[in-house]
């Protein structure tokens, strides 16, 4: 598409803004004065080249106060990293909702402009996500396709054995899904041509399932280190595993400072409570404009908390005493949930050091169930503490106080 003319502005400083509507292939950017009026608009390459020419392109047109980009994580991340790194403000900026689309209509000169105007406007204020989540984000992709390729090839065996011949159902049909994998691809296959089909197909979907459970397996282990070291004090914190904190980690981004409260991030989270009232209806309803995958994070420590967890479980019994559904208490435990994240998120939080305990207590000889029954807890408490499976910050410091003094 073909820029139009640019106003010359030759010996002024004129305050510009530019918006940016990224591709896989292009991203067209456009100009707009500090009152709002249009100036020029261009398609560039997303290459280097395409970016040096883009930002010298918006640098042509006066002092650029602000950048409004669609898809800093996505499409425009290349050229949200190079403008960063010319001393640029780069803004995030969300798609123009249906309704604008519909009265405006959509093209890629129209999203250049609408972004230019939400940098301007001070609708879209938030920064981009840096760099340093990357690599969880990375991993967790991979981790999920793993598993959801996993759960496909089980399904594939399930319904292959639905219509089997009657030996090979009655022999494999009633196993586990684990089971069912082991033996399936232990088997060699035989028999009549249907027999031999029908078996080599159920091998080959085992093999896969086997393949990618180990493959799952040593990306979540790659993923917990990560976390780990990202963020030590949420991963640490009870309920959150590998999968869930990056997740959480994710919608935040490496620089959690670009959420300016705790509320904000439970929007992000669609764990916010809204205003739903109307005449005579007073109520309030959850966010729904935020991250689904994070809800669903801290719906799945809601639950790990609601049945492993003594404070969780004490609230979740006042709650139900209080005529409260299972539905509700769940709400409430996501914002509570959301609130502690962000403090985890925006402020050290300090994990009190375990990698000591374990050889600490074989170095005296002292067993789990000795250690277990003097601080009156399972053995498995003591030995989710010195793997660092969960975190007890009280019961680790009296453990460490009786091993030095045992």
């Amino acid at each position: 598409m073909a820029a139009q003319a640019p106003q010359d502005t030759t010996g002024t400083d004129q305050k510009v803004f530019g918006g940016v509507d990224s591709h896989t292939d292009t991203l067209h950017v456009a100009v707009i004065s500090d009152n709002g009026g249009q100036l020029a608009d261009a398609e560039f390459t997303t290459t280097p080249a395409g970016y040096a020419a883009a930002l010298a392109f918006l640098d042509a047109h006066g002092s650029v106060r602000a950048i409004g980009v669609e898809g800093t994580s996505s499409y425009g991340a290349g050229f949200t990293r190079a403008a960063r790194l010319r001393g640029h403000q780069v803004i995030e900026v969300n798609r123009p909702d249906k309704a604008e689309r519909r009265r405006i209509g959509k093209s890629d000169p129209i999203d250049a402009y609408a972004a230019a105007r939400a940098a301007l406007s001070g609708r879209a204020s938030s920064v981009p996500k840096d760099d340093t989540v990357t690599g969880i984000r990375a991993l967790h992709n991979a981790a999920r396709s793993a598993v959801k390729a996993r759960t496909a090839a089980l399904n594939q065996i399930g319904s292959i054995l639905v219509s089997a011949p009657e030996a090979i159902r009655a022999k494999y049909g009633p196993l586990k899904s684990t089971d069912r994998a082991d033996a399936l691809a232990r088997l060699r296959p035989a028999g009549d041509a249907l027999h031999a089909a029908v078996l080599t197909a159920l091998k080959t979907l085992a093999r896969r399932v086997k393949e990618l459970t180990a493959e799952h397996e040593a990306l979540t282990k790659a993923l917990d280190t990560a976390v780990t070291a990202g963020n030590p004090g949420l991963r640490a914190a009870h309920g959150i595993g590998p999968d869930t904190a990056a997740q959480l980690l994710i919608t935040a981004g490496g620089n959690p400072e670009r959420m300016r409260t705790e509320a904000s991030f439970a929007a992000l989270c669609e764990a916010a409570p809204v205003p739903a009232s109307s005449g005579r209806t007073n109520r309030h309803r959850l966010s729904r404009g935020g991250d689904r995958a994070a809800n669903a994070a801290l719906y799945r420590i809601a639950l790990v908390r609601m049945g492993s967890d003594p404070r969780t479980r004490e609230y979740t019994a006042r709650q139900t005493a209080a005529g409260r559904t299972k539905k509700e208490i769940i709400r409430l435990l996501k914002r509570a949930i959301a609130r502690e994240v962000f403090r985890c998120l925006t402020t050290t939080v300090h994990v009190p050091e375990i990698a000591d305990l374990r050889p600490l207590r074989l170095s005296k000889n002292i067993t789990l169930t000795a250690a277990a029954r003097h601080l009156g807890v399972w053995p498995t408490r003591i030995s989710d503490i010195e793997r660092g499976t969960r975190r007890l910050d009280d019961l680790a410091h009296a453990y460490r106080d009786w091993l030095q003094t045992a």
